[in-house]
């Protein structure tokens, strides 16, 4: 399919090369924030440092380098000025009103870069460099980028002397926002698709929450398949509201969505760690953290007093742990819900009967929100091209594609989809 032909077929696709986007990946992240307001803009001191994976080609990256660096007006900010000039239009009748409606319009249209941002966009292929953005190019499912995430945000915490562990460096200031919009090269067979989607996001949210601060936020793409609810009602253990979004750049015919995560919850993991050791096990996939093992071999195991009483609603409830090495050891467990009390059963959901086990007060499910204005393009939709229409060319082509060889190798024989100098006899 050609230039011309994509630029008829996808609206976005033609839109991104035409506002200097690098994909037309980036509406997506705009029409985001103008749903949820992931940048503040009311408030720019609350969102100064960003984590971008999975960051290439880079647009997601080149939307926060914008806003927040540059401070030009996407998103939120975008849709409250535009909805202002409309109302300054309407209240406008007379010259005085129009004079201050244009004041207003400058106004708007200054640039409002933040102070002391700091962004790092990380991916597993090459990324061109985009302003004011530090890009590191590592796998974020592997434990040698948590040395590597960490130097990034602050570099000022390490000492060229110093190992560069984890461990030796002191504790990291906090992230604001992390953000995540990988996938894999789909192949066609969607519950290996879903399921390799699910390992990134865990990856991507084991690095969140060793970096995000209490009440930071978390966005990443997301597969919904049979069982996404498993996801939902994971990710709502460590933040306070889990919603899914559906921008109207996203085609409807596709079963991604973006899971928007509100208010982290930082969460006290087995002897309390946090931060940086927090990365080290992580909680949602990857290795578990080794059991307490005493000198003579037993394992300790924790479990919940019967005689301690706990009051409905509370967030807070004792526990005592027993041990083979020694006496009863109080300890707090926090409840992160109030209604997490409440909805704990005596016994296990897996044994009772089957039309009470899939019942639906033993669900949750997220809110689902379309985002992005309903009189915006169809991504599904073709539209006619105007005659004097000129295809123009991406504004980042890809530094390192993977069929790069193929392409070569498709030169070297002189032809395309198949046809070669060589003939039948060639290809076969």
């Amino acid at each position: 399919m050609g230039k011309s032909s994509k630029d008829k077929r996808d609206a976005y696709y033609r839109l991104a090369k035409e506002q200097n986007w690098r994909a037309r990946s980036a509406f997506k992240l705009i029409q985001i924030d103008e749903q949820f307001d992931l940048f503040e803009h009311e408030n720019p001191e609350k969102v100064t440092r960003v984590v971008d994976l999975c960051a290439a080609p880079g647009s997601w990256s080149q939307v926060l380098s914008r806003v927040l660096i540059k401070g030009e007006s996407f998103g939120r900010r975008a849709w409250v000025e535009k909805k202002a000039r409309e109302e300054a239009a309407l209240a406008g009748a007379n010259s005085d009103a129009t004079d201050n409606g244009a004041d207003g319009d400058a106004d708007m249209k200054e640039l409002k870069p933040r102070k002391n941002v700091k962004i790092v966009s990380i991916d597993l292929q090459p990324m061109a460099p985009l302003e004011g953005i530090t890009t590191l190019k590592a796998d974020i499912t592997h434990p040698s980028t948590i040395p590597l995430l960490l130097r990034a945000l602050d570099p000022e915490a390490y000492d060229s002397t110093t190992s560069s562990s984890p461990s030796t460096i002191r504790q990291p200031h906090p992230v604001d926002l992390v953000i995540s919009d990988g996938a894999p090269d789909v192949t066609g067979l969607h519950d290996l698709d879903i399921y390799i989607q699910s390992q990134l996001l865990y990856a991507a949210l084991n690095l969140a929450l060793g970096v995000l601060r209490p009440g930071g936020k978390f966005v990443a793409k997301i597969f919904r398949g049979r069982d996404v609810d498993l996801i939902y009602a994971q990710l709502r253990t460590v933040f306070e509201k889990v919603s899914v979004a559906k921008p109207r750049s996203s085609r409807a015919s596709s079963l991604e969505a973006f899971v928007v995560c509100e208010g982290f919850i930082p969460p006290a993991i087995h002897d309390g760690s946090m931060g940086i050791d927090a990365l080290k096990n992580p909680l949602f996939g990857g290795a578990a953290a080794a059991h307490n093992v005493s000198t003579d071999g037993n394992v300790s195991i924790e479990v919940m007093d019967v005689d301690s009483e706990v009051k409905p609603g509370a967030n807070l409830t004792t526990t005592k742990t027993v041990s083979s090495t020694g006496p009863h050891k109080e300890n707090q467990t926090r409840m992160l819900h109030a209604e997490s009390d409440s909805s704990s059963k005596l016994e296990p959901l897996s044994q009772k009967p089957v039309t009470e086990r899939f019942a639906v007060e033993n669900r949750w499910i997220p809110p689902f929100i379309a985002c992005g204005d309903l009189s915006s393009w169809d991504s599904d939709a073709s539209y006619a091209l105007p005659p004097d229409h000129v295809s123009l060319d991406p504004v980042q082509p890809p530094t390192a594609p993977p069929y790069r060889r193929a392409l070569e190798l498709r030169k070297e024989k002189g032809g395309a989809y198949g046809k070669t100098k060589l003939g039948a006899l060639g290809r076969a």
